[in-house]
């Protein structure tokens, strides 16, 4: 990612704490990182195949820390979903003096299971450092983020004092990547604790190392089964094939419908724009994607709005036999399960009709179709001229020492629909810990610690700004 347009970033006179606080990050950032790696050691995974002791030892160690470190009101609080119990979330508040912002600081406690231990160079959950990044499950997504707000306030209160102004909340989230199931149900029953004026979501990525970024924009998300059936039972293939073509054949026919001769989704319905205002060099993300060599990328416009910008469907599961299964057998049917983003602008129940009716409008060889919904997430975009992600923005510039770029993220966070909804007058900053080689859900994930540091700094700044009025109309001017 080595050329980008400049993003027209903010521009402050430099915070008068800022020299103390980062004084104040370096010198704790080595207990920063040992208690990131305490809670790297903990298998806190919220899928039902895991043990949930792990979740709950992962939530208390998560409270012990924010106890340690000066607020005393901490809570552990799930909700039912319909009878099933939610993860544990951590719930901390730091009331606001009178007439002051309170600042919602979001991560989650949960991670994502290990995968295949061979693919791992050391013991996932075991923090492991090497070469300046630290290795583990959780050590970037999203254990960082919660230590990057533990350690902001760390230093935001020693330097500015026990008695600062700016309220404060942690929502540490014990479900995040289980898909978060009770998310919108825990925050309408506790709306009460969990209002701010600003939201800061440490769940996202910085442009590369050396360059930080504001995400500004996700795509949604749509996703569903699509199941081809030709035969009422499974025929012998030799006996019967040739006039009749089995359903994973068919199948793959509907599927090869969903995108263009050069690789643009062309489900009619679908929003996409070339919009972006930064560019994602070609060679960077071939590298970062792990594109082997001779593959062509597909669609059209620059690279970062195919990402951030434009729909892109994938199909990422399949029913059919596996070849070690395999017998000479014409198949009665065939299921795919497709995950469509979707670009900012696109109401999801929309995108979701449009491809019932692309899937249903003539199947081939006139083969059934049975199209299944499943889930579904609004996408998001922020306008960057709101005083809290100009305050951001400088925050950043001020830790790196070079201008934020504002990025999109071609991912998807659901529940910022629904911070969206129930807190409208809140304003959502997207910020991030990872960089593009942290490999998040991968093996050998890991988190770059001299980025980090200034992440946590970054936080730290954007904390000591708001409290000082920040919010009402700080001095901001645009570089030209």
């Amino acid at each position: 990612m080595e050329s980008f347009e400049q993003a027209a970033p903010a521009s402050h006179r430099p915070h008068p704490s800022a020299e103390a606080l980062r004084r104040s990050v370096d010198a704790h950032f080595p207990r920063v990182i040992e208690q990131l790696a305490a809670l790297v050691n903990i298998r806190g995974i919220a899928w039902e195949a895991f043990d949930p002791n792990e979740l709950d030892r992962s939530a208390e160690a998560v409270a012990q820390l924010i106890r340690d470190g000066g607020i005393e009101d901490v809570r552990i609080l799930r909700v039912d979903n319909d009878g099933v119990p939610g993860g544990p979330a951590v719930v901390a508040r730091r009331p606001a003096a009178e007439g002051r912002p309170t600042v919602l600081l979001y991560a989650h406690h949960d991670v994502q299971p290990p995968g295949d231990p061979d693919l791992w160079e050391s013991d996932p959950f075991t923090a492991v450092e090497r070469n300046g990044r630290l290795y583990g499950r959780g050590a970037a997504d999203d254990k960082a983020g919660i230590m990057a707000h533990v350690g902001a306030l760390r230093s935001l209160t020693e330097v500015l004092g026990s008695d600062f102004g700016v309220g404060v909340t942690l929502f540490i989230e014990g479900e995040e990547e289980a898909g978060s199931p009770t998310f919108r149900t825990f925050l309408e029953t506790h709306r009460d604790l969990l209002t701010a004026d600003v939201i800061v979501v440490a769940d996202s990525s910085n442009w590369k190392v050396g360059v930080p970024a504001l995400t500004t924009s996700l795509r949604g998300l749509v996703d569903g089964t699509i199941e081809v059936q030709v035969l009422d039972h499974a025929v012998h293939s030799g006996m019967f094939g040739g006039p009749v073509l089995d359903a994973p054949t068919l199948l793959a026919r509907l599927i090869a419908t969903f995108h263009d001769d050069a690789g643009d989704v062309c489900i009619p319905g679908l929003l996409g724009a070339d919009a972006a205002s930064v560019d994602y060099d070609e060679p960077d993300y071939r590298a970062d994607a792990s594109v082997l060599d001779g593959v062509r990328l597909a669609g059209t416009g620059s690279i970062a709005s195919r990402l951030w910008h434009k729909p892109a469907l994938s199909i990422i599961g399949m029913d059919i036999p596996s070849v070690a299964l395999s017998s000479n057998t014409l198949l009665p049917r065939a299921t795919a399960k497709f995950s469509l983003r979707l670009a900012p602008g696109q109401d999801p129940e929309e995108a979701m009709r449009a491809v019932r009716k692309h899937v249903e409008a003539d199947p081939p060889f006139g083969a059934r179709v049975v199209f299944t919904e499943g889930e579904t997430g609004s996408p998001f975009s922020t306008d960057t001229s709101e005083p809290a992600s100009q305050l951001a923005l400088a925050s950043l510039e001020e830790a790196w020492g070079v201008p934020a770029v504002e990025a999109g993220m071609g991912g998807s966070i659901p529940f910022i629909a629904d911070l969206t909804e129930l807190f409208p007058a809140a304003q959502i900053l997207i910020t991030g810990v990872e960089d593009p080689d942290s490999r998040a859900h991968s093996a050998n994930e890991s988190l770059h610690l001299d980025e980090f540091r200034k992440a946590v700094l970054a936080e730290a700044l954007l904390l000591a700004r708001i409290n000082d009025g920040g919010l009402d109309g700080p001095d901001i001017s645009r570089r030209e």
